[in-house]
């Protein structure tokens, strides 16, 4: 007789497949839950430029622009106005000192010396003049002081005489009298003499002096002007290189115009613009580099313009030791302006999410699951190619550094 076997329910099979739908189950749901609230948007891996953070030396620095100047440059104004009548200097040519640039005429400033030589020559046979005229009169006086002297001797000799025998009573009194009214008229007469030929003597070096000084002055107002009309020939101050000649023939130049400028071409200096945004931050002694042809070199900041023009201000720099031979006047060259000394930091490359986050927050890619997730974090310095990292990173996380513009508030990228 048939005994009827009765079946066990719970087999392993149906064990096993309960078992792995609960942990479907539970793990679908905790997936659910992780993600609740969560937004996420998938994104073509092709499209990103991500970043490695890394601790590394940090400088802080500044791209800057300069063009290359002379050290040295001297201007040449124009001393007299003038109308061009020669150039003879190409604009660009090596001149040395006292080289001829070009030739000024100016009619009214070659009158005026031929009108002050004229009066010089007037002055100086006035002068001629007044002096014989001079020398005449105190001739004059002389003589006629000689001859007063003599009458003197004379009437002194009958004076005495006549005297004597008046006192002897050999003579009458009345011609005494007259004898010694005589004398002393021709005494008195002497001394008047005698003063006027001192005081003529005197008025005489007086005038003199008086014409002489005035004859001085007349020649060093005819030198000046001599030179005025030398000024009419421009010459080069210096040895140089002469530029900014831009004159013609026939050109009006007025008294203090620019005609030229000559550059001496030994020593250079960087004229650079630098934004207003770091005037504060811009010192004498700050230290730059350049790299021209594989090499770096330093330069100084050498004097700072703090006048702000289009957003920028200017700055000279001075290499310090060595400097490029092969570097022109007018180049343009990109310097390296440092803000702070070497440090070490956590960088982060710079990129396009700086735009859209102001640096408060980035993706940060997780390797093992491919998703990015949104992190806050904190920069401080920057140079043109690194942020210094303060928080929120840490080093060997991989953040995407290209635009976050498509992304908009997205907690998540899910990369493909």
């Amino acid at each position: 007789m048939d005994r009827q076997i009765k079946k066990n329910f719970w087999t392993w099979q149906k064990i096993v497949l309960i078992g792995g739908g609960v942990a479907l189950a539970a793990f679908l749901g905790s997936a659910i839950y992780r993600d609740a609230g969560k937004s996420r948007l998938n994104v073509e891996t092709e499209r990103l430029l991500t970043d490695t953070v890394n601790m590394d030396v940090f400088k802080e620095y500044i791209a800057i622009f300069g063009t290359v100047e002379p050290l040295t440059t001297v201007y040449i104004d124009a001393v007299e106005t003038g109308r061009i009548e020669e150039v003879f200097l190409l604009n660009g040519t090596m001149v040395e000192a006292g080289q001829q640039i070009l030739r000024l005429s100016n009619l009214d400033l070659q009158l005026n010396v031929l009108n002050q030589e004229a009066q010089i020559v007037n002055q100086v046979n006035a002068i001629s003049q007044t002096k014989v005229l001079t020398e005449q009169q105190s001739l004059n006086l002389k003589e006629l002081a000689l001859n007063v002297g003599y009458q003197i001797d004379q009437i002194e000799k009958r004076y005495k005489r006549n005297k004597s025998l008046y006192n002897d009573s050999v003579i009458a009194k009345v011609d005494f009298e007259d004898t010694e009214d005589e004398y002393e008229y021709l005494v008195n007469r002497k001394k008047l003499l005698d003063i006027s030929i001192q005081k003529d003597s005197v008025f005489a070096d007086l005038q003199e002096n008086q014409m002489s000084t005035t004859l001085d002055l007349m020649q060093r107002n005819l030198a000046f002007a001599r030179t005025s009309l030398d000024n009419l020939i421009v010459k080069a101050p210096i040895a140089g290189q002469i530029s900014s000649l831009n004159s013609e023939i026939g050109q009006l130049i007025n008294r203090g115009q620019r005609i030229a400028q000559i550059d001496i071409l030994d020593k250079f200096k960087i004229r650079a613009r630098i934004d207003e945004f770091y005037i504060s931050r811009v010192f004498p002694e700050q230290e730059a580099t350049v790299t021209l042809n594989g090499k770096d070199y330093m330069l100084k900041v050498n004097r700072i313009y703090p006048e702000v023009t289009n957003g920028a201000f200017e700055a000279d720099l001075l290499f310090v030791s060595d400097r490029p031979d092969n570097i022109k006047r007018g180049q343009s060259i990109s310097l390296k302006l440092s803000l702070s000394d070497e440090t070490r930091a956590l960088l982060l490359a710079r990129g396009g999410f700086y735009q859209t986050t102001g640096g408060n927050w980035v993706y940060v890619i997780n390797p093992e699951t491919g998703v990015a997730h949104k992190r806050n974090i904190k920069v401080n310095r920057q140079n043109p190619n690194y942020y210094e990292v303060v928080e929120g990173l840490q080093e060997g996380d991989i953040v995407i550094v290209s635009s976050y513009e498509n992304y908009g508030d997205k907690d998540e990228l899910v990369l493909k």
